[in-house]
C-alpha cells in the first residue's frame, strides 16, 4: 500500500481495542487518527467505528452526536468492527429484557441477538468466512473458507445487505455492505493474513471514491 495517502477516522465513543485498529491500518498503509470529537471526522477520507463494549453506551454516544453521524454515513466510507458494525443495524437485544430491543443506526437491515444457550458465550477465537456474495471489495482476493478471530456474544442476523456467514450455533452475518458501508462481525485488526488483507481492501475502496 502507498503509506499516508488515506486518512482514517477512529471514532472513540467509549469502547476498546482502539490501539490495535490504530495499529493495524497504520501497518496496512493508512494515516489514523483516534477522535473523540465528530466533527474531525469530516476532514478524513473515512471513518471506522470500532467496537469491544456494550451497544447501550455506545448507541447512546452516537445519538448524542445523530446530526454528525448521519451526515459522515451520508459522505464517508465507513467499517464498523464488532459492536461498531452491531450499532449499523435497526435494532439490538443486548442488554435489553426477553422481546425488547434498543434501536440501531439501521443502515444495515435486521436485529443483533444474543448466541443461542446451546453454545459457549461469548464466542472467542478463530472461525471460518463464507462468502454468500460476490463482488464486494472488503473480500477481494479473501478465499471462502477463511478463517478470522472472533469475540463475540451477540452477532446479527441474515439479510439483503449479507455478503459472508459465519457458523456458531446459527448462521449468522460475518460482512455487511449496503454502498460505502461495511461491517465485519469478526476483528480483522486480530485476524493474521486475512485481516489485513480486509484491511488494505477497504484503505483501497477508500482510494478508489477519492478518485471518483
Amino acid at each position: 500500500m502507498s503509506g499516508g495517502e488515506v486518512s482514517v477516522a477512529i471514532i472513540n465513543y467509549g469502547v476498546g481495542n482502539l490501539l490495535s485498529i490504530y495499529t493495524a491500518f497504520r501497518k496496512a498503509g493508512a494515516s489514523p487518527r483516534i477522535l473523540e470529537d465528530f466533527r474531525e471526522a469530516y476532514e478524513l477520507d473515512a471513518i471506522i467505528f470500532p467496537g469491544v463494549g456494550a451497544f447501550k453506551p455506545a448507541i447512546r454516544k452516537l445519538q448524542e452526536n445523530r446530526d454528525h453521524v448521519f451526515r459522515l454515513l451520508e459522505e464517508k466510507p465507513i467499517l464498523g468492527i464488532c459492536l461498531g458494525m452491531q450499532l449499523l443495524y435497526e435494532r439490538s437485544e443486548e442488554g435489553c429484557p426477553p422481546g425488547e430491543y434498543l434501536h440501531g443506526l439501521g443502515i444495515f437491515h435486521g436485529d443483533v441477538r444474543r448466541f443461542p444457550a446451546s453454545v459457549k458465550v461469548p464466542q472467542m477465537g478463530w472461525n471460518t468466512l463464507r462468502i454468500v456474495r460476490s463482488g464486494c471489495p472488503l473480500l477481494h482476493g479473501v478465499p471462502d473458507g477463511a478463517y478470522v478471530y472472533y469475540a463475540n456474544s451477540y452477532a446479527p442476523g441474515l439479510s439483503e445487505d449479507t455478503v459472508a456467514v459465519t457458523e456458531y450455533g446459527v448462521k449468522f452475518t460475518a460482512v455487511a455492505q449496503r454502498g460505502m458501508i461495511f461491517g465485519t462481525q469478526f476483528h480483522p485488526e486480530k485476524s493474521g493474513r486475512w485481516g489485513l488483507k480486509i484491511i488494505e481492501n477497504f484503505i483501497r475502496f477508500v482510494e478508489d471514491e477519492k478518485r471518483r
